[in-house]
């Protein structure tokens, strides 16, 4: 069975970056193969517009098939908004609280990062998943693509 990984903007541009690149590209590489299928939201998508060119055309090389758009609506906004009043994130990094919302009411198999600060980050990732469940949601997976990838 196919995973659904949502991508962060940190997983694209890691796609370029010398410290991620090895993994992000394995994680390209099992969405080019058909083997799992990226989840990308309309969040992702603003926050790569003003990115350089070759960052913005990184998600051509996945192919339709093997990609999922999903938006991000007002139950996404309500939950994002749960986990700034409940301080699992501040205001000035509403996006990334945006970026675990859309999953989590997408339900996707994992979100996939690597934000280290905000997002992949244990004691952050135990207050977004006691939220999540306070407010009858799921779970989250929460990852850097190293830890899904088997090392081949």
């Amino acid at each position: 069975m196919r995973q659904r990984i949502y991508l962060d903007t940190s997983v694209i541009g890691g796609y370029l970056d010398k410290e991620f690149q090895e993994w992000s590209r394995k994680l390209f590489d099992e969405f080019k193969t058909g083997k799992n299928i990226a989840v990308i939201s309309d969040v992702t998508l603003d926050e790569i517009e003003n990115a350089r060119q070759e960052v913005r055309d990184l998600l051509k090389i996945i192919p339709e098939e093997s990609k999922e758009y999903v938006l991000n609506e007002k139950e996404a906004e309500y939950l994002a908004d749960a986990y700034l009043k409940e301080g699992a994130i501040t205001k000035k990094f509403y996006e990334d609280a945006l970026h675990i919302a859309i999953a989590t009411i997408n339900k996707v198999d994992v979100l996939v990062s690597w934000n280290f600060k905000h997002i992949v980050n244990l004691d952050r990732i135990k207050k977004y998943n006691g939220i999540n469940l306070k407010h009858g949601y799921m779970i989250l997976e929460i990852r850097n693509p190293r830890e899904i990838l088997k090392e081949k």
